[in-house]
């Protein structure tokens, strides 16, 4: 890798670390791209070589999280011991605690669908959305069936519960013992 290319990579990571941050403390609307390129110590011409505007910067810190997130439950979901239910159960545990992070919470669960738009999240084109995860488990679990249908509704409850998470963290508990009898009775019964 040329060292031109190095930097370029460093810059966009500063700015999409910056961004993640003021983002997080401020909010979207709140964040000015003035303060991103001075926390990220970059240009003004910077920002805008690697984002065209400020929604675009969101949408990498957006992606940069979703991908974090999708990495450690899959991890998580990897190792855990036991079936293919006991690894949904774990992957649903480690999205449950990411919503017990600032940034998750902000930038996820709050701005993402305000930002980008709820259309964004209807999909499965998108290579570190958790929906996908939550495809290969019900395929698994239920291969004589099409997995879309039930990985929306799986989604849907477990983005309902990160909410639950995010705003009453000592909640965090009730709302994996409600998603795993909930998981339970939909593979197990």
């Amino acid at each position: 890798m040329s060292l031109k290319v190095e930097q370029g990579e460093a810059t966009r990571a500063a700015l999409v670390d910056a961004a993640i941050a003021l983002f997080t403390d401020k909010g979207f609307a709140e964040t000015s791209t003035t303060e991103i390129v001075r926390r990220a110590g970059v240009t003004r011409g910077a920002l805008y070589h690697h984002f065209a505007d400020k929604e675009k910067l969101f949408r990498a810190a957006h992606e940069a999280i979703e991908k974090d997130i999708f990495q450690r439950a899959r991890t998580v979901a990897e190792t855990a011991e036991g079936g293919a239910v006991e690894r949904l159960k774990a992957g649903a545990d480690a999205f449950l605690d990411s919503c017990l992070e600032p940034a998750v919470r902000r930038i996820l669960l709050i701005e993402g669908p305000l930002v980008l738009g709820w259309q964004r999240s209807l999909d499965f084109d998108n290579p570190y959305c958790a929906r996908r995860l939550l495809r290969a488990s019900v395929a698994e679990l239920r291969p004589d069936e099409a997995p879309e249908p039930l990985a929306h509704l799986l989604f849907g409850a477990l983005w309902q519960a990160g909410l639950v998470v995010a705003a009453a963290p000592e909640r965090r508990v009730e709302m994996a013992d409600a998603l795993h009898r909930m998981i339970d009775n939909l593979f197990d019964g």
